[in-house]
């Protein structure tokens, strides 16, 4: 019964988006649809939310207080989302933009069009001569993640806090296996999660490969709505994984319809680079950026990519730090391979000098892996950001602050790994990409969020401002300026590699499911408020690899029938 209703009310919801995308005439379609098909709308919503997408008992959704701190859980509980009226703005899609008013109830865009008119216990935000856009999504993030002896120090809470003032309303983070076990690495993640504030989903990493974890990767995809796989190559003697394993990875990925993920350098080589540092004297930060090179990260790539080609599955390459990389990329691309390209806040906007600042603290603030490269890099990531070759902006937020970094005050091998990004990346995309005159506003709703939902199989719930999706969403202001500095951002970290940005664009409001979390400088979240969002298999990036296959085994023209002639 339940499945037939999901199936049904499925069905209904794809036809709704479909109409909303190919209608001539939207405003009469909105008008004459929808006091019929309000109500139907959101019971559609909900029903699938709690059938595809079901919460646990411990994830129901308390309301938030006006505290960033660990407030009482029980805070709110009986209070529902508001009724909001967005008016006036300038609505923002990826593939669409217009002047129209957006109403949200029950955390979900009910109707979006001009003049509409609400009742009087609707709040009202005036988004006049600003835009409305869905909140970001940020593919890459690493909170209170254990690594190099030590702990990041944003965990769900504090991380996801930074997110929301920043305008980012989800995020997938990167679960790591506990001793190798995908089982027990993905049930301490949902304990570590157990804080959040705002919607999340997960990568799993994969550190060695057998049956127990190709039966782990298919409980992972079928059960808890993991659809990606990372594989390292690099971090030797710790998580880094040989082209063994990554192989066996890649097939048990393409089997399940999940999405394989490398980081890609030459652990080997980079290993050897470090010693050849040492022994040289080089002890400091900057012997990490000359210990592996951009050629360390361009091997890995075309390794990579070649390997992945072998296997015939969609591949994708986690921050593109490099022009090296992005032009295997580009070649890949230009064949007719499945490869997605993402590049960080951190390499687009920065170079590597800081790694030579005399300061330690300053110079290992900036130390991450692949390492930001030279002046030249950040521009050539840019070009190939606004041409499609590269193709949705994450962060790789692993931050450690100073005490942390100064592990490694003797010896760059022992320096924590990491920069930050998850605050200030929606803010340094449009100053860098959309006030520069490099991409549209609707390609910015496409690199920031629209292109991670569709990726990861979670749009139009999420990555748009449709009826029916999920009330995720900005309000930013093109004629404000915003500066950068750690003594106000949200993060628990004591440094930001960024420190004295100053930018035009900025995001005065965020919504989240339908809750106003950020609005006038002020910040409304509550520990344990948060959602994890389950993705299902088999994303748009799988379409059609079943012909690619069948066309592969007609070309081998094999096995030969062969016969033998009798003496």
């Amino acid at each position: 019964m339940e499945a037939a209703a999901a199936a049904a009310a499925a069905e209904l919801l794809s036809f709704s988006f479909s109409l909303r995308e190919i209608a001539s005439d939207r405003k009469s379609l909105l008008s004459q649809t929808l006091k019929i098909n309000r109500l139907l709308l959101i019971s559609i919503v909900f029903l699938l939310s709690f059938t595809l997408f079901p919460i646990s008992q411990s994830q129901q959704i308390p309301e938030f207080c006006s505290d960033v701190s660990y407030g009482d859980p029980n805070c709110g509980l009986h209070v529902s989302p508001l009724k909001i009226l967005i008016k006036g703005g300038t609505v923002v899609n990826a593939h669409h933009q217009e002047v129209a008013d957006v109403y949200i109830e029950d955390g979900i865009v009910v109707s979006v069009g001009p003049n509409i008119k609400v009742t009087d216990d609707v709040t009202v935000l005036d988004a006049t001569g600003k835009y409305v856009m869905p909140g970001g999504i940020d593919p890459h993030t690493h909170l209170a993640m254990k690594f190099m002896g030590t702990e990041t120090i944003d965990d769900f809470f504090s991380g996801q806090a930074a997110a929301l003032a920043g305008g980012t309303t989800m995020h997938i983070d990167f679960v790591i296996p506990v001793n190798g076990s995908l089982t027990a690495g993905y049930e301490s993640y949902l304990n570590k999660a157990k804080i959040s504030c705002m919607d999340y989903g997960f990568h799993m990493a994969v550190t060695k490969f057998d049956e127990v974890v190709s039966k782990e990767m298919e409980l992972m995809v079928k059960e808890n709505g993991i659809n990606s796989f990372k594989f390292f190559m690099a971090y030797k003697g710790d998580l880094m994984i040989n082209d063994e394993i990554l192989v066996q990875g890649l097939e048990k990925c393409k089997s399940l319809g999940a999405l394989a993920m490398v980081h890609a350098e030459n652990g080997d080589a980079a290993a050897a680079g470090q010693k050849r540092m040492i022994d040289l004297g080089i002890t400091g930060p900057e012997g990490h950026s000359l210990s592996r090179p951009p050629e360390l990260e361009r091997e890995a790539t075309g390794r990579a990519i070649r390997l992945a080609s072998s296997v015939n599955t969609p591949l994708y390459i986690v921050h593109v730090m490099s022009a090296d990389a992005m032009e295997e990329i580009a070649e890949a691309k230009k064949s007719g391979q499945r490869v997605i390209g993402e590049p960080i806040v951190a390499g687009l906007v920065l170079d590597d000098s800081w790694l030579w600042h005399p300061d330690f603290t300053t110079a290992a603030k900036y130390l991450m892996s692949p390492p930001i490269r030279k002046v030249g890099h950040d521009k050539a990531l840019q070009a190939a950001l606004s041409m499609g070759i590269l193709q949705l902006v994450g962060t790789d937020h692993c931050p450690f602050n100073s005490k942390q970094k100064a592990l490694g005050i003797d010896d760059f091998r022992k320096i924590p790994n990491g920069v930050n990004g998850i605050e200030e990346r929606m803010h340094l995309v449009w100053d860098t990409m959309v006030e520069s005159g490099r991409i549209s506003v609707t390609d910015y709703v496409k690199i920031t969020s629209t292109e991670c939902a569709r990726i990861f199989n979670i749009y139009p719930r999420k990555g748009a401002i449709l009826v029916g999706s999920d009330a995720d969403i900005i309000i930013l202001n093109p004629n404000s300026s915003f500066e950068i500095t750690a003594k106000t951002h949200h993060s628990r970290l004591d440094t930001n590699v960024y420190e004295g940005w100053k930018g035009k664009g900025k995001v005065e409001v965020t919504i989240s499911r339908g809750r106003i979390v950020w609005k006038d400088g002020e910040l409304k979240v509550e520990p344990g408020s948060g959602r994890y969002i389950k993705m299902r298999p088999f994303g748009f990036m799988f379409d059609g690899m079943d012909k690619v296959d069948a066309a592969y085994l007609s070309s081998l023209r094999a096995p030969v029938k062969r016969f033998t002639v009798d003496a």
